[in-house]
């Protein structure tokens, strides 16, 4: 098919218009390409040129700096040696001189070398070094008399050098049949990581140790580590802690010493077996041993979910003794997430139930408003809209104060501490140190649980030991306060004498509110609940507290948290015991009772008998009971006015 002439003739010019325009086109993106090309080799040709007169400049002022530094260094050394002069006796001196200089710099580098080595070196060390940690050496602990609690000894670990390895399997068979225990992958891929070290297996028994030198694999080693060893076993150990498996505290005492900057050391190499001092508690192991043979005899007898018990020295706010049931044993490997790792006197918060009235009894005592003679309607229940407050054994008559304490009426202990206010309540229980978290050397520590919004109601319950949960530790650090003189000592597991003690001291009651309570104390010994922890010869004052357990969000009338609180001789108090039991069962000789003067109170009577010779509190007759006591009490008021 021939097209038309015109046709043709027109698709010829448009050919023609294409190129030209195309042929513009590209000569616009050549130009368009040089000139970029051009910025680009004149931006680079300009930093090359700075870079290379920069370097120019600091070559030169280098080289200048040398040769000056050379000329004057040649200009001192001639002077200083005499070597401008051309008497020949000076040179030669000279020479000598710089030849006992340069002996003294050879002698003074091999003697600092030396010293880096004995500081850093361990005589016992991997061969050819490693990257991972060897367990350092760690400070004796020892209680009050010196016994070791806590100790390091020598224990072999087995390690590897993969690089020297001939057969990493043959090594491997020839391990597990020596010890059996090893985790196979693990071990497998240690051996075959071609590495310059690796720990196989830490703390090995000699025996095991000779039985791999029988094997005589080249590249399997020992290195004697230090392994920390509790001769007591868990006797200490909610107070004490453990370690891990490279001697780093992590809990109780041991976290505590690595704080005080034993961790440093380690890090830095001056801790290993280098004898250090040892840490010297308050506490005595006597007494250890004494508390937690009787609470583990009343936590089998009661089938107590748990029992705790604490001596402390009132005077000094010394801890003498410290156990919570059921505990671990630190010497063996443990789940820290074990509940026996909970050490309920310091990480546990509860309500004390009526060993807290004590506090609201020396509130009242101490504010001058209510005596020992003033007097509480106890008739009838206290109601707070659709809550009413009950006594346990209602007496259901008017009340005073000394009766009050010795029945623990829950209405009267309320109308008193509400008598004096709510805000009243609040600063006095901030001031007994039970609105905040309490610090001792311990890591582990609890924050108190207190009301959010604090009324009445709030303060009425809180006055027997209600609404307001606490860490024993805690209120037995308010306890002490009202039987030493009023004053308010941070305990201590560190031993302290009573100079030091009143250096920390904090007085939060009169002399006279101490002297009160110490008779309150007493008197429900003699004629309250606290019959059963009367040891003859001791003066034992106490209080008994039963609090009802939090059940998913109330108060279960069948779990129940027992407490008591004994402390002797009152008439010049030394050491407080405390006795809790978590959910204690009525037993054959309880009658169906299951609360404190059933189970805490006669536990707390035993250990007091069993501990007091040990502290050196002997027994005594014709002790002064709680009358003659209130008689001295109003004597020394007497002579005070």
């Amino acid at each position: 098919m021939t097209l038309p002439q015109p046709l043709v003739r027109a698709g010829q010019i448009l050919g023609r218009a294409a190129t030209v325009v195309g042929r513009f086109i590209l000569m616009v993106l050549w130009r368009i390409v040089a000139a970029i090309g051009r910025l680009i080799y004149g931006i680079a040709r300009w930093i090359v040129l700075r870079i290379y007169r920069i370097c120019r400049w600091f070559v030169m002022k280098l080289v200048g700096l040398v040769i000056f530094s050379y000329r004057a260094s040649i200009f001192i050394f001639r002077g200083l040696f005499g070597l401008d002069r051309v008497d020949q006796e000076t040179v030669a001196r000279a020479r000598l001189k710089f030849l006992i200089l340069g002996f003294s710099l050879v002698f003074v580098a091999i003697g600092g070398r030396l010293v880096i080595l004995a500081l850093t070196s361990d005589p016992n060390g991997v061969r050819g070094g490693g990257s991972e940690a060897v367990a350092s050496a760690r400070p004796d602990i020892v209680d009050r008399n010196g016994d070791v609690l806590a100790i390091d000894v020598k224990s072999p670990s087995l390690f590897a050098e993969p690089k020297r390895l001939i057969d990493p399997d043959e090594t491997l068979e020839g391990l597990l049949k020596v010890m059996p225990d090893l985790d196979v992958a693990e071990v497998r891929a240690r051996l075959n990581s071609k590495k310059g070290f690796a720990w196989l297996k830490r703390e090995i028994t000699p025996a095991q140790q000779k039985a791999v030198y029988r094997l005589g694999f080249p590249g399997i080693g020992f290195v004697r580590e230090n392994r920390r060893i509790y001769p007591d076993g868990p006797t200490f150990s909610h107070v004490i802690g453990n370690v891990n498996v490279d001697n780093q505290g992590i809990a109780g005492l041991e976290k505590y010493i690595d704080g005080r900057g034993l961790a440093e050391l380690h890090m830095a190499g001056f801790a290993t077996d280098r004898q250090q001092e040892p840490v010297a508690l308050s506490m005595d192991a006597r007494v250890q041993h004494a508390v937690r043979d009787e609470l583990l005899k009343a936590k089998d007898k009661f089938k107590a979910k748990a029992a705790m018990g604490l001596v402390t020295n009132v005077r000094t706010g010394e801890i003498v003794s410290m156990v919570s049931l059921p505990d671990f044993d630190p010497n063996q490997s443990n789940d820290p997430r074990d509940n026996a790792h909970l050490n309920r006197l310091t990480t546990g918060v509860f309500e004390m139930g009526s060993t807290f009235k004590s506090l609201s009894f020396a509130m009242a005592l101490d504010s001058g408003k209510i005596g020992l003679t003033s007097s509480f309607d106890a008739r009838g229940s206290l109601s707070f809209g659709r809550f009413a407050i009950h006594d346990f054994h209602a007496e259901n008559r008017v009340l005073q104060v000394p009766e009050i304490f010795i029945v623990s009426s829950n209405i009267g202990t309320a109308k008193m501490v509400l008598s004096l206010g709510v805000e009243a309540h609040k600063a006095f229980l901030k001031k007994m140190g039970q609105m905040d978290r309490l610090r001792t050397e311990l890591p582990e520590s609890a924050e108190p649980i207190v009301p959010k919004r604090w009324g009445e109601l709030n303060s009425a319950t809180i006055a027997f030991g209600h609404g307001i949960a606490v860490a024993p530790l805690q209120a037995v650090m308010a306890v002490n306060s009202m039987v030493n003189g009023g004053f308010l000592i941070p305990p201590t597991f560190m031993k302290r004498s009573e100079e030091d003690a009143m250096k920390v001291a904090t007085r939060v009651l009169k002399p006279e509110t101490s002297d009160k309570m110490r008779y309150l104390l007493r008197l429900n010994v003699e004629k309250g609940s606290g019959k059963s922890a009367n040891v003859p010869g001791y003066l034992v004052g106490a209080k008994t507290g039963t609090a009802e357990k939090v059940v998913d969000g109330r108060y279960s009338k069948t779990k129940l948290l027992t407490s008591f609180t004994a402390i002797f001789p009152m008439d010049k108090p030394q050491y407080l015991v405390l006795v809790m039991l978590d959910e204690p069962q009525a037993v054959p000789g309880t009658y169906g009772y299951a609360t404190s003067g059933w189970n805490a109170a006669p536990t707390a009577g035993k250990i007091v008998e069993r501990i007091a010779p040990m502290l050196n509190v002997a027994p005594r007759e014709n002790l002064p009971g709680a009358d003659q006591m209130l008689r001295a009490i109003q004597q020394k008021v007497a002579e005070r006015q």
